[in-house]
């Protein structure tokens, strides 16, 4: 069978790791495809050292690659939104099939571009898209097609799953160990999108749409960041038996869906917690099979590119076949008429139980004001820890509540945080058990 021809654009970190990995195991991926599957061009802005393009067509204009009628396959590696979202639709409207690891392209931008593909016929395949090397997108699409999903949720970051790694190891203040992780290249110069949750919505947005059949819905995921923690907050979750971890978490519930990424505790005994360092994990929950869990690199140039080639692998097998018996972008057929209008949950509707730090003035009568109010917006106490008085006789006062209405949490940190007792903002963290029957 001819071979299929493909078109890299960006040779940065995931690029070079695919050129090398297609270059280096060229003859079992072929084997595997049943045809070739050989680098016609590459566009760059800077040659990487690691990537030796002797013999293959170079250009710095990655729409000409999308226009290039001896490419059959463009491989989106630019990253960012807009000028992705011009390439990929470039080369969907020159027939081509797309393979793109850009989550934040597909988060965004996704819908538009698979109704693009759909009246064109072509594939737009993006595992590498979300945790990087593990085949989670698969495994939802196509692995777990005879489920009815119940729940998502996982570590798809990992930049932050490294610093509260460390926080919780060795004791550390998240300021440090962001710089350290910033040193050793994990974490970008400015790491908004990884502390504060976008990149995990993002990827979050994603698996949900595939996990339920919604449309991808980007603009209605909560997210809350890592940054407010503290070591104190990491310590006092151990004492209470939790471990502290940034989870993106979509749930299906009677009232419609949640879509939310914020830091969480998690019981220690649970396989999320002790996922450490950079590493990915994401857990699902399926009516039939059960809790699984799907664990690995999450990043990186190789595990990445072994995503990347992966989707390859599927675009040369499915390329002759007709793009109705293919498997759907977003696990259900159809592009409009098929999805599901389960509604998006807004946060202050979800029920979660809730972990609470303040620094109270040490004078009787406190305490008990503060749990006045927990007790008139309906919210139970499971267990407290007071302290001893810290500088200027602020008491440090720990409670876990059972599960409640974020509505009304909220509603009960705005009263307490009025007390002129009460110094300073409240930390609020959300507890998930995540077991069989949540």
């Amino acid at each position: 069978m001819k071979p299929v021809r493909v078109g890299i654009c960006g040779l940065g970190t995931v690029g070079g790791g695919t050129f090398n990995v297609l270059t280096r195991n060229a003859d079992d991926i072929a084997r595997r495809a049943g045809r070739p599957i050989v680098i016609e061009q590459v566009a760059f802005r800077s040659l990487n050292p690691e990537c030796d393009t002797t013999g293959i067509r170079t250009t710095s204009d990655v729409f000409e690659v999308a226009t290039n009628p001896d490419v059959d396959v463009l491989v989106e590696l630019i990253g960012g939104y807009d000028v992705a979202r011009e390439l990929v639709l470039t080369a969907i409207e020159h027939g081509k099939h797309v393979v793109t690891a850009n989550k934040a392209l597909i988060a965004v931008h996704g819908n538009e571009i698979f109704k693009a593909a759909h009246e064109k016929g072509v594939i737009v395949a993006f595992e590498a898209a979300v945790a990087g090397g593990i085949p989670v997108i698969k495994s939802l699409r196509e692995g777990l097609g005879a489920n009815r999903i119940e729940w998502v949720a996982g570590i798809i970051n990992g930049t932050g799953n490294y610093i509260l790694t460390h926080m919780r190891d060795e004791g550390r203040a998240f300021e440090d160990v962001l710089a350290e992780a910033q040193a050793l290249g994990y974490a970008e110069s400015d790491p908004t999108f990884d502390v504060e949750g976008i990149d995990a919505a993002h990827k979050l947005t994603i698996l949900a749409s595939i996990a339920y059949g919604v449309p991808l819905q980007f603009e209605k995921a909560y997210t809350e960041g890592i940054s407010r923690i503290t070591a104190e907050d990491v310590e006092q979750a151990d004492n209470l038996g939790y471990i502290i971890k940034h989870l993106g978490i979509s749930k299906r519930t009677e009232s419609g869906l949640e879509l939310r990424v914020h830091p969480t505790l998690i019981p220690k005994e649970r396989l999320l917690a002790n996922v450490h360092g950079v590493k990915n994990a994401i857990a699902v929950m399926g009516d039939a099979v059960g809790p699984t869990l799907y664990y690995g690199a999450g990043a990186g140039a190789e595990p990445t590119a072994s995503a990347v080639v992966a989707d390859l692998l599927d675009v040369a097998r499915d390329i002759a076949t007709d793009h109705h018996y293919r498997v759907p972008y977003l696990a259900f057929s159809g592009i409009d008429e098929d999805v599901s209008q389960l509604p998006i949950m807004p946060m202050e509707d979800i029920t979660t139980a809730y972990y609470l730090r303040l620094l109270a003035v040490d004078r009787p009568g406190v305490l008990a004001r503060v749990a006045t109010i927990l007790a008139e917006q309906g919210i139970s106490i499971e267990a407290l820890i007071q302290k001893e008085a810290t500088e200027g006789e602020l008491v440090p006062i720990i409670l876990l509540t059972h599960r409640t209405r974020e509505k009304q949490m909220n509603e009960a940190i705005r009263l307490i945080e009025s007390l002129a007792d009460v110094a300073g903002p409240l930390m609020r963290i959300r507890v998930e058990s995540l077991d069989e029957q949540e």
